[in-house]
């Protein structure tokens, strides 16, 4: 894979005895969106802590843009910028405010960090409350302070931990849309449990269960990690249930509705040449028919299956 700016080999995190992530392998390129996908407790935190250097791994390597996080760990950190689940904002500072100190403990020189604070403010939406106390915004306006902060520095590596957890949706499709704008000259890790939000942003899954590793691709890589093994039928009269049972290929049949069956094949070519040629001789007149995708929900069941 080119341009790799994050590098993690063999990585492990223990909590006094209990292991929160085991023998973690990535490399992640420079550009696109990232959700580390896992349930409550998975080790998805502790894989973002790590890699922001918050926590010292118990074992193994991260690279961040070339430097040894363990090693050389101010050098690697000036690639990221890094909004944790709940955001480090001071209510009492106006944003400017808190913008200017994190502009000034990311190094930006004096002169340069009023062009750094209009420029997060404008990418962010947020210019019309510069003078307002942080307190006093709402919980999507902070989020949208707490984000500007990570990237005030125009870091390679942006770390968003559960960015839409406790938004209203209008709330998190303006967020969505703002990670999407972010992620277009950079690379977002975006950590979540939420499947619909992966799904929605995302254009890698890295899932992480029970602390290990046990999906990287595509989000269509994804969606196709089950394969089917459904047809849904809809026919306008309603046929005998017996009558769909024999038809070739066929494992079992279940009756969904008047005219309507969901079947289990073998073979699904052959089933559905065989339902259609019987539907045209019986005037069965079919209506509808399409092979069932597994739901997301299905995948990270079988996922979070691999991992025990």
């Amino acid at each position: 894979m080119e341009n790799i700016i994050l590098k993690i080999e063999h990585l492990s995190h223990r909590y006094v005895v209990q292991w929160a992530i085991r023998d973690i392998n990535l490399e992640i390129p420079n550009r696109g969106i990232f959700g580390i996908l896992g349930s409550n407790g998975a080790g998805k935190s502790t894989l973002m802590n790590i890699i922001c250097g918050v926590i010292k791994p118990t074992e193994g390597k991260v690279w961040i843009g070339g430097q040894d996080a363990l090693k050389n760990p101010i050098e690697a950190k000036r690639h990221i910028g890094f909004l944790p689940q709940k955001p480090p904002l001071y209510g009492e500072l106006t944003v400017e405010e808190y913008l200017h100190h994190a502009a000034d403990i990311r190094y930006i020189p004096e002169k340069e960090i009023a062009g750094a604070i209009d420029e997060v403010l404008e990418l962010c939406a947020i210019s019309h409350f510069r003078k307002r106390l942080i307190k006093n915004l709402s919980g999507g306006y902070q989020q949208r302070v707490g984000i500007a902060q990570a990237i005030i520095h125009k870091p390679a590596i942006v770390v968003l931990d559960e960015p839409t957890n406790g938004l209203d949706p209008n709330q998190i499709i303006e967020i969505r849309r703002l990670i999407q704008k972010i992620a277009e000259d950079r690379v977002v890790l975006l950590s979540t449990h939420v499947l619909r939000e992966v799904h929605a942003m995302c254009d890698q899954i890295i899932m992480v269960e029970k602390g290990k590793l046990v999906f990287v691709g595509t989000s269509n890589e994804f969606d196709n990690y089950l394969v089917p093994e459904t047809i849904y039928v809809a026919f306008a009269t309603n046929p005998p249930i017996e009558d769909i049972k024999h038809l070739g290929g066929v494992q079992r049949v279940e009756l969904l509705g008047e005219g309507k069956f969901r079947i289990y094949f073998q073979d699904s070519r052959e089933v559905m040449e065989q339902v259609v040629e019987r539907s045209a001789a019986n005037h069965w007149r079919l209506a509808e028919m399409h092979v069932e995708r597994n739901s997301l929900n299905d995948v990270f069941a079988e996922l979070s299956r691999k991992a025990q």
